[in-house]
């Protein structure tokens, strides 16, 4: 066999195994962080942190078994705190009515927020990576939306470093029956 044509099939042989070897990668990687093909089951828990200027909101969990890694979302409404003309549009406007108090005292961006909508109302997301976790994860979503002058807040942490993964399942639960009886009836609609 010549010496160019042995040289070309080395070459083929080693792109064939670095192609098997990077898909089964993404395979393993899309399996650690894919939320469940079925329905979330998200619980109602007690909301876990103290009294402050905003009282108590809503909080819920998601077992790994269903989204799996557990997910916790905590949810508050801020009445007459948001910008009454554009809303949160922006990721310095959901900076400023975040409860990154929750998510802990280091927190980290991990890049631009994005656009989202829930029910008529629009707002933002944007992921977090959490350093020193007041309360247990990896990372983080910050979610804002609002009705007017009135945001509602959601705070999700999670267990992986991945945040972004969780992001449609979380839109979805809080696009659901039970998050808008809720802002409903807390924001007076």
């Amino acid at each position: 066999m010549k010496k160019g044509t042995l040289i070309a099939v080395a070459a083929a042989f080693g792109l064939g195994g670095l192609i098997g070897a990077l898909a089964w990668l993404a395979i393993g990687y899309a399996k650690d962080v894919a939320v469940s093909k079925s329905r979330p089951a998200w619980t109602e828990v007690a909301w876990p942190f103290g009294l402050d200027q905003w009282g108590k909101g809503k909080a819920f969990q998601c077992k790994a078994a269903d989204c799996g890694t557990e997910v916790n979302l905590y949810i508050r409404a801020k009445i007459g705190f948001c910008n009454c003309t554009t809303g949160v549009a922006d990721d310095e406007e959901l900076e400023r009515i975040s409860d990154f108090d929750l998510m802990g005292s280091h927190i980290a961006k991990l890049g631009d927020g994005r656009p989202i909508s829930v029910q008529w109302m629009k707002g933002r997301s944007r992921s977090y990576a959490i350093a020193n976790p007041v309360h247990s994860g990896k990372s983080a979503l910050s979610i804002a939306f609002n009705d007017r002058c009135d945001a509602i807040v959601a705070t999700v942490v999670l267990d992986h470093d991945r945040p972004g993964a969780i992001e449609p399942g979380v839109i979805e639960f809080l696009n659901g029956k039970t998050v808008m009886r809720w802002a409903e009836v807390t924001l007076g609609l």
